[in-house]
């Protein structure tokens, strides 16, 4: 995916999400509509087979990724695919996406998200977090943070 087509930040919107009012009281911006493509399909796909095949289209080859479990940041496709494959060894995590906006800084996308796990006795939902994404040149993600809510 690359940025051409999309509209500036601080330009006219299209496509993206709702948002809200700014800090100032103007109408703040929405979230690039191919930016806000690229993460909601990403979630779609995170808990099915698809997940592997889909690392090279939305992850930047020098990806820099959280690893929650460790406590350490991953870099490249790799190693968050080894760490991906390590969640679901544990058992079948879920995501489910609650909504989009940019972050305070105009500059990365916040997504809100539900976690959870599948087992035998069916999906069980836990607390929410944010995902903070940073896209490069090429659209797609450089770098992801997870933050509490």
């Amino acid at each position: 995916m690359t940025t051409e087509g999309m509209p500036a930040r601080g330009g006219p919107a299209q496509g993206g999400s709702a948002q809200g009012g700014s800090a100032d009281g103007g109408p703040a911006e929405a979230v690039p509509a191919e930016e806000e493509t690229l993460l909601r399909r990403m979630y779609e796909v995170f808990s099915t087979d698809e997940r592997d095949a889909f690392i090279p289209r939305c992850l930047a080859p020098d990806v820099d990724w959280p690893n929650v479990l460790d406590g350490v940041r991953l870099h490249g496709h790799e190693e968050v695919r080894a760490y991906w494959a390590r969640q679901f060894t544990a058992g079948h995590p879920l995501v489910r996406l609650e909504g989009l906006r940019l972050d305070g800084d105009g500059e990365g996308v916040v997504a809100t998200v539900r976690q959870g796990m599948r087992d035998a006795e069916g999906d069980h939902w836990a607390g929410t977090v944010e995902h903070v994404y940073r896209f490069g040149e090429d659209g797609r993600v450089a770098r992801m943070d997870v933050r509490a809510v």
